[in-house]
């Protein structure tokens, strides 16, 4: 019998358990607080330059690791 690897273990975990981890409480009519205080002040444009810029750092980093893979393959053909 084969074994399952636990990283294909972990994800379909998290797939199930995803939603119910991520459940917030009922919407209400209530504003939230840190976010109105966030855009008053002009600091959202920084959060949303430190995201942006986290990404963009992640996708760079995946597009080099592709990369080197590929050439990797290539020279093990």
């Amino acid at each position: 019998m084969r074994k399952i690897p636990a990283f294909l273990i972990l994800t379909i975990f998290l797939l199930a358990a995803g939603p119910a981890l991520m459940a917030q409480s009922p919407m209400t009519d209530e504003p939230v607080q840190m976010a109105d205080t966030f855009r008053a002040n002009g600091k959202i444009f920084v959060v949303v330059a430190v995201v942006v810029t986290i990404l963009g750092g992640v996708i760079a980093y995946l597009v080099t690791l592709d990369r080197k893979i590929s050439r990797l393959e290539k020279e093990g053909k």
